[in-house]
């Protein structure tokens, strides 16, 4: 009976949450070893169906840089980055936009085997993705593109249909021309454009530290302004330094909170958003003190 009892406690907790978020948009950026483990692969897109089911209207950006380099290599390619950004040249692109939509349609698969209509795309499908070519401190990368428009009407009908949509981060310049994206651009550009109510990043990170050294140092909650404190004041560095910069951009542009969780413990999507403790790093508006 005990044990029955905190089930019903669970999901009172949850209460509040689900009625404050029904029928609001939530993009949710799955990349990073949660993608390649199968298990965690399974509890992220059984956590974002409930999601749906329980009133979100949530969207799928992913990415499959590791999947990418896999496949990069059996082709006796090696791959090469700068400044973290792959080098894609036009063979490497024809891989990555082959590999994202293997990538993309197995997702489609595992959403639509838990009883919910998926649809998979690309930012190529309905012009919801404008690209111009991407220089990394004025090197050239090849085909990485710069997000400069985003047309989300393809996404709004597809919400509205009540599919979940799941896109691929490739897009096309003026030109016509395919542009790898990096997927956590794609997904900060996206929540922007649509008006997310949150914006939620896997990573392999429990969340934010002011020192990683230090673990003691973990930031549960903070404010666009003091995000940009601490990017501003050196103390994040490394593949977090941009994140926080989509983060804050997001904030700043209309998401009302940002989440950056560790998506190598299971179901830590339900667990930061259903919670009041919550498991990640939150990042919300500076007029903001309430809960949920």
């Amino acid at each position: 009976m005990e044990q029955v009892m905190q089930k019903a406690e669970v999901l009172i907790e949850a209460l509040p949450y689900i009625q404050k978020f029904n029928r609001k948009i939530i993009v949710v950026k799955y990349g990073g070893s949660a993608m390649s483990n199968e298990e965690l692969q399974k509890n992220v897109i059984k956590d974002v169906t409930l999601l749906k089911l329980v009133g979100f209207k949530p969207i799928i950006v992913h990415g499959g840089g590791k999947e990418i380099s896999r496949w990069v290599g059996k082709v006796g390619k090696e791959a090469k980055f700068v400044n973290g950004l792959r080098v894609t040249d036009a063979e490497t692109m024809e891989i990555a936009e082959m590999v994202l939509g293997k990538v993309n349609k197995q997702l489609v698969t595992m959403v639509q085997e838990l009883g919910v209509k998926a649809v998979g795309i690309s930012g190529k499908d309905g012009g919801l993705l404008q690209v111009e070519k991407k220089y990394s401190d004025g090197q050239d990368i090849g085909f990485v593109g710069d997000i400069t428009k985003v047309d989300p009407k393809v996404l709004y009908d597809m919400l509205e249909k009540d599919f979940l949509p799941i896109v691929a981060p490739i897009g096309l310049d003026d030109q016509f021309q395919t542009y790898n994206i990096n997927a956590d651009d794609a997904a900060c550009a996206i929540a922007k454009a649509v008006g997310a109510d949150k914006l939620v990043f896997l990573t392999d990170v429990e969340g934010l530290y002011r020192d990683f050294s230090d673990k003691s140092s973990f930031i549960g909650r903070l404010t666009a302004t003091e995000a940009d404190e601490l990017i501003n004041g050196g103390y994040i560095g490394g593949g977090m330094l941009p994140k926080l910069a989509n983060c804050t951009s997001a904030i700043k542009n209309g998401v009302n909170r940002v989440h950056i969780l560790d998506g190598r413990i299971p179901h830590c999507l339900l667990l930061e958003i259903f919670t009041r403790k919550g498991v990640g790093t939150a990042i919300i508006s500076d007029d903001e003190n309430v809960e949920p």
